[in-house]
């Protein structure tokens, strides 16, 4: 759209007024469109049955070595239970992390939309990764083409002047040799002959 590209033109003109603009060290300042893509593909709903798959197994497993802890002999229980008494606590533990984790994530996610105003499609009770982050892929892609192709103007540029420059010093340096005049006596022994 015209807009879009409004903003693109815009981007790169601001961009490329850095110092590092049209050389090998300038790098795409913003996400790979490849990666905003795979942002779109994802759903909050499938990370949370997920951790809850993971909380099902691991009251499973817990239940699991409850019952080998409680069929087993004294001496030869010890090294089991501690292990797993540790696994499980630490597996706990990442679970609680994670969850916590996808909460927030989720909250600054839904606060990211309202700060730019992407509203949910009709259907739809909050806005989706894939409604979110395929806008931004369209538009990471598009800025992507445009910034190659004014990094290459850039560099085709700052060749020629560089080109110029070499041209000039080199027009400096070089003279011209004329030949000697001799003024010695074969000379003028070779001007009367």
């Amino acid at each position: 759209s015209v807009v879009s590209s409004f903003l693109e033109r815009s981007f790169c003109d601001v961009f490329f007024r850095r110092s590092d603009a049209g050389r090998e060290t300038c790098v795409f300042p913003l996400p790979e469109p490849h990666e905003l893509f795979q942002g779109s593909q994802m759903k909050f709903e499938d990370f949370q049955k997920e951790l809850l798959r993971l909380r099902k197994d691991l009251r499973a497993c817990t239940a699991e070595v409850e019952k080998v802890c409680s069929v087993s002999d004294e001496e030869h229980l010890q090294p089991f239970k501690d292990k797993m008494e540790n696994f499980l606590s630490q597996a706990k533990s990442e679970l609680e992390t994670l969850d916590s984790q996808l909460g927030s994530t989720h909250t600054l996610f839904l606060e990211l939309t309202v700060f730019f105003s992407v509203k949910a499609k009709t259907g739809e009770k909050e806005v989706s990764l894939q409604t979110f982050f395929s806008v931004w892929h369209e538009f990471s892609s598009d800025l992507k083409d445009q910034w190659k192709r004014e990094n290459r103007v850039i560099l085709k540029e700052r060749l020629k002047a560089a080109e110029e420059s070499f041209r000039q010093v080199k027009e400096k340096a070089s003279y011209s040799v004329k030949p000697k005049q001799s003024s010695g006596i074969k000379a003028k022994l070779g001007m009367k002959i």
